[in-house]
């Protein structure tokens, strides 16, 4: 649980503010400096994402997508707008938005919002979304926060919509990271949140062909 880690809610929240100030709005910014593994992910979050966008009763749709933690567009960018007529961002860093602008190019012009906010404040509109994506941000939630947000992303989504959620996984507990004031929780209590939220795990999957030293990364999609 977070509350046995973050011992400040406030000073969690502001000190990773503070961090993501100082980081360069580039994709190795984005990564960590992990910059090299952007089309590796990519490329896996495509093949995740269309098995739900295929022919069929229970289709996903692709008019609107929102990419949560969107930084300067890197899933924005390569992933949705390929797929969705049209994408909302959200990201803490104003920054980050700004230079999505010139980042996007001319497809920037089908995202029609550039939200400036804490996923922890942030409540995405009733029924409007096919897609949320959020990815690598949970870290930066405690666990009431998530589940909070969970049930107002799930309160978004349209009919067969669905939340994907892709991020880092302890291999046991949760791990506080100091440096950018984030933890990575393990499996089970990532299951927890998800169903506290009163979201039902459609689909999971662990991520291929990331370095070796990096945390697990999986793929989580839900409705």
């Amino acid at each position: 649980m977070t509350s046995e880690v973050v011992e400040n809610e406030f000073e969690f929240y502001s000190k990773a503010e503070k961090y993501w100030k100082d980081v360069p709005a580039t994709v190795d910014g984005m990564l960590g400096g992990y910059g090299h593994i952007s089309s590796i992910d990519i490329n896996s979050s495509r093949k995740f994402l269309q098995r739900f966008l295929r022919d069929g009763p229970n289709r996903t749709g692709t008019t609107r997508a929102l990419d949560c933690g969107a930084g300067i567009g890197r899933i924005t960018k390569r992933l949705l707008l390929p797929l969705f007529k049209t994408v909302d961002m959200v990201d803490v860093t104003e920054d980050f938005l700004t230079k999505a602008k010139s980042y996007l190019g001319e497809e920037g012009r089908r995202v029609r919002n550039y939200f400036c906010c804490g996923l922890q404040d942030f409540s995405p509109e009733p029924n409007s979304y096919d897609v949320i994506w959020i990815q690598w941000v949970i870290g930066h939630l405690t666990d009431n926060h998530l589940s909070d947000f969970l049930k107002r992303c799930r309160a978004g989504l349209r009919p067969n919509g669905i939340v994907v959620i892709k991020d880092n996984m302890a291999q046991e507990g949760v791990i506080m990271d100091d440096v950018d004031s984030s933890v990575c929780r393990d499996l089970d209590v990532v299951h927890k949140i998800i169903r506290r939220a009163g979201l039902h795990l459609l689909a999971e999957e662990r991520q291929e062909n990331f370095p070796d030293e990096i945390y697990h990364v999986y793929t989580f999609a839900m409705r």
